[in-house]
């Protein structure tokens, strides 16, 4: 079923731009709520402090967050949201390697982090039909 604009139109970047929207921001939210959780999974090759990939990446996903909830600025989100998808998978794949790694790692995150990965091409396809959507003012 197609999401509906107020005035009953389709409108097919309202909907899936409030869902990226709200993931991109509790998540970037939490960056600074709890930055040693993020921390952890930045890849250790990467030069400089863990902690200001920690926040950057919280900055981002906080901007981008809100790009996707503004009509005008709403296909641009949908790119750059798409692009930061890509742009932590790194550290999506450094977090499954560090709980297979980690014996003491509890069952479930370990499953959890493993289940992830591929969630990341729905959520990258996702972004870009955003990014092609026809904003509603």
């Amino acid at each position: 079923m197609a999401d509906l604009s107020p005035s009953g139109t389709p409108d097919s970047g309202r909907a899936p731009a409030r869902r990226l929207a709200a993931l991109l921001l509790g998540a970037g939210i939490m960056h600074f709520v709890i930055p040693k959780q993020f921390d952890s999974i930045v890849p250790p090759r990467l030069p400089g402090r863990a902690r200001s990939y920690t926040y950057w990446s919280g900055v981002a996903e906080i901007g981008v967050g809100t790009a996707l909830l503004v009509p005008r600025t709403r296909r641009l989100g949908g790119r750059l949201a798409a692009v930061l998808f890509v742009a932590v998978f790194p550290a999506n794949v450094q977090l499954v390697v560090d709980s297979l790694r980690n014996p003491r790692t509890p069952r479930l995150l370990t499953a959890v982090s493993i289940l992830r990965l591929p969630l990341q091409l729905p959520m990258i396809t996702q972004a870009l039909t955003v990014g092609r959507s026809n904003p509603q003012r």
